[in-house]
């Protein structure tokens, strides 16, 4: 006979009746991608949390460590800690968001990390040169304000640096009085970095790095094309391939020529608030080593680009603080090579 226990019939009863368990997701409160939304993912490293895993799948083999031992630093969080410092400029934030990582060691992430994307200045960063991209450049210009064959819009700004000391230490200080390197970048109608110069102390002024640049003998040769030009604020001489404001418009003509010509300026004006909006440390200065401070500058516009092409955008801007005023110069030196601009005048915009 088949001995059916009354005590294996309540079992079973209580098990069906009981309520089925809730499955607990635990957090990696180490894991950023975890503990924090996308809003503030973004806040902190000023990358959504796709394009910060674009950027590993890009880079990490440069930042990877090549053996876990000695608690060897995995390259999402050297990422991190770089991306981090960059939003905020100081060490401290760094430490207090990644409490396993002491400042020294942050720092030694943030240098290598910043060295390999510098390094990356030529795969992200360049003027067009192919008869497609010159047009599509062109183009975007054109329909800001109808500025014909214009290939970059041209400028200026100062990141403010901490006294890098020794017998060129007043190099840095510039007319504004704080210690800056003075770089120089090129744009295009996307806000895209075209060209960038980032090695001048903050007293040289900004004609002074664009006559040292390689730009004028490659525009000299036409290697942007024919008949196309840089737009540039009163600071610069007029040239042929370097078109400047009117100082004194004196014709219907002219006025529209300059409201054309601030127009698609502003450009590089909007390109400076977006980089240093999305890289605060740009904008509220750097207390590294003048050598590190230069190539975090060419790194944040490395990956400002990045942002760019990858329409990763940021919901708000800030004008930049740092520029440089326009310094006066004399009359003829700003009258240099203007029968282009008269002629672009007569013929456009009359």
């Amino acid at each position: 006979m088949l001995d059916i226990s009354l005590s294996s019939f309540s079992s079973s009863s209580d098990e069906e009746e009981a309520p089925a368990r809730r499955i607990r997701f635990i957090r990696d409160r180490n894991n950023p991608f975890q503990i924090y939304d996308d809003i503030d993912f973004k806040m902190r490293y000023r990358f959504s949390k796709p394009i910060v895993q674009n950027l590993l799948h890009m880079f990490g083999h440069l930042i990877e460590p090549k053996t876990k031992r000695n608690k060897s630093i995995d390259g999402l969080t050297q990422l991190l800690i770089t991306l981090r410092f960059y939003a905020t400029g100081t060490y401290q934030r760094v430490i207090g968001d990644h409490i396993n990582v002491n400042q020294s060691t942050a720092c030694r992430v943030i240098n290598r990390v910043t060295r390999h994307l510098a390094r990356q200045r030529p795969n992200f960063i360049n003027m067009p040169k192919n008869q497609d991209d010159i047009l599509q450049v062109c183009r975007g210009f054109y329909r800001i304000r109808g500025f014909p064959k214009v290939i970059g819009a041209i400028d200026c700004t100062h990141i403010k640096i901490q006294s890098p000391g020794g017998n060129n230490a007043e190099l840095y200080r510039n007319r504004k009085g704080f210690f800056s390197i003075n770089v120089q970048a090129i744009c295009d109608a996307t806000l895209k970095i075209r060209h960038i110069i980032s090695r001048w102390p903050g007293s040289v002024h900004d004609s002074t790095i664009f006559n040292d640049s390689p730009l004028i003998p490659e525009f000299e040769a036409d290697q942007y094309g024919a008949g196309t030009y840089l737009l540039g604020d009163s600071g610069y001489a007029c040239k042929k391939y370097l078109l400047t404001p009117f100082l004194n418009p004196r014709t219907p003509a002219e006025e529209r020529y300059n409201r054309s010509h601030v127009a698609t300026r502003n450009t590089i004006e909007r390109t400076f608030g977006v980089l240093k909006r999305r890289f605060p440390c740009l904008f509220l200065g750097l207390r590294n080593t003048v050598h590190v401070c230069l190539m975090i500058i060419v790194a944040c516009a490395v990956l400002h680009n990045i942002a760019i092409d990858s329409n990763d955008h940021l919901n708000e801007f800030f004008e930049d603080q740092g520029r440089a005023e326009d310094i006066p110069i004399a009359e003829g030196y700003r009258n240099e090579n203007t029968s282009i601009r008269t002629a672009l005048v007569n013929t456009t915009f009359s």
